[in-house]
């Protein structure tokens, strides 16, 4: 979309109205700087040259959006995405993440002169936490925190739109095809559809990517899936349709007033640099990815309402981007097909750091996870943590080493049946504990 579009508007940068049109829609950008609120520790980017941006839709109701409701008190993110764009430039990967995903949250600025505890709970609080004082940097931050924190990825940039921009770009495109297989009705989403092939845009085309109760098995899982189809038929469109000036303007005036973007991205000049990268990507070589989860309700009984990250899958899915290998979403998918809960990898911790009390405290952080730890106790001291599995236990070994960043399991004669080993080496810090 942007490829077609800024690229217009740099051209027509070039003449008198054409150089208003242009400082029109870079002066409609807001700019947003993070980096004093994310603080330290990040991770490092392990592929220079490539390029993480984390993509939110806002769910604030402030504005022209407070005719979806008033019930919230704090912003909110609809939906979270992680561009990834790899040095060659020759394909690009965007994972969304479940709005129900159940992860850490670190300690975040909450942008009104006090900072949160850290704690567990849906990865789309961050940005609500982050928001408690309205401010869409400290939002964002919180957010780019918990993404870095749960996958090991260092996040380069972020770029967030509210629900009235959405609907403009839609509407400026003329609306786009939709075919649900049965009729979708929806007093929360607004919505009210037949089934069958139909164009939607304006309210319709909001309620349709954001419907979730009434539709297939109700979860966020399935509105993900709409999402991505929707955007991926948006963005065939827009390549067609963009050579209209009329459609240009009004497709790029909803966009540039949606949009807030760290400050390295907060202009024409920089989204069209950035629409350079992406343009000779192949459609094929675009792969729109889930993270692997499965119900929380499986090792956590009382929980219907989450899911939790599937390992090592997750972790397979977060080293690949990180060393900026490209996803086989086939391969992925069907690794992912038979979960390994974390309730059913039975483990015994043993310390071998040393320092008192470090087994408990890992024990405690897997325990927390729904991992069935069966003791602790202590061990020769090792540098580097490993795991160990009697035979039969090999996809279970594999799915808690996934949690751990950096092990490899490994299979050994001697193990106790039926139970895994992790004996806790000096180089394992609370913090690798996915």
């Amino acid at each position: 979309m942007w490829s077609a579009a800024v690229t217009s508007v740099v051209v027509l940068g070039a003449g008198g109205v054409g150089a208003w049109v242009y400082q029109d829609l870079n002066g409609n950008i807001k700019s947003a700087d993070v980096d004093d609120k994310i603080g330290g520790g990040r991770p490092v980017n392990l592929s220079p040259g490539s390029k993480n941006i984390l993509i939110v839709g806002s769910d604030s109701r402030a504005g022209a959006n407070a005719g979806y409701g008033k019930d919230l008190t704090t912003m909110q993110s609809d939906t979270l995405m992680l561009l990834h764009v790899p040095a060659n430039r020759k394909w690009a990967t965007v994972v969304s993440f479940p709005r129900d995903s159940w992860v850490d949250i670190p300690a975040c600025d909450k942008g009104d002169g006090s900072t949160s505890a850290p704690h567990s709970f849906k990865i789309n609080q961050a940005f609500a936490i982050g928001g408690s004082g309205g401010e869409v940097s400290s939002a964002a931050a919180c957010s780019i925190k918990t993404v870095e924190a749960n996958t090991g990825l260092r996040v380069d940039n972020f770029m967030s739109v509210d629900f009235q921009g959405f609907k403009g770009m839609v509407d400026a495109l003329g609306g786009i095809e939709v075919c649900p297989k049965q009729a979708i009705r929806s007093k929360k989403a607004r919505l009210d559809l037949r089934p069958g092939c139909q164009t939607v845009a304006g309210d319709k085309a909001l309620g349709y990517v954001r419907v979730r109760y009434g539709v297939g098995d109700g979860s966020d899982i399935g509105r993900i899936g709409r999402q991505q189809e929707f955007m991926d038929a948006l963005v065939k469109k827009a390549q067609d349709r963009l050579t209209s000036p009329n459609s240009l303007y009004g497709f790029l005036q909803s966009a540039t007033k949606s949009l807030t973007t760290d400050p390295k991205l907060a202009g024409v000049k920089p989204l069209y640099g950035l629409a350079s990268m992406l343009k000779g990507i192949p459609s094929d070589r675009l792969t729109f990815l889930t993270v692997p989860n499965y119900p929380r309700e499986a090792d956590v009984a009382t929980d219907r309402a989450n899911v939790v990250w599937q390992y090592p899958q997750a972790a397979d899915l977060f080293t690949a981007l990180a060393k900026d290998r490209e996803v086989d979403k086939k391969e992925l998918e069907s690794s992912a097909k038979q979960p390994v809960y974390a309730s059913s990898v039975r483990v015994r911790v043993l310390n071998g750091t040393g320092v008192q009390g470090r087994a408990a405290a890992v024990a405690e952080r897997l325990r927390a996870d729904g991992v069935a730890v069966t003791g602790t106790d202590n061990a020769p001291e090792l540098a580097a943590t490993k795991v160990t599995y009697p035979a039969g236990l090999e996809r279970q070994a594999a799915a808690l080493a996934g949690r751990l960043r950096g092990v490899r399991p490994a299979a050994a004669q001697d193990a106790p049946p039926g139970v895994i080993t992790l004996v806790v080496g000096k180089n394992l810090a609370l913090d690798d504990i996915r």
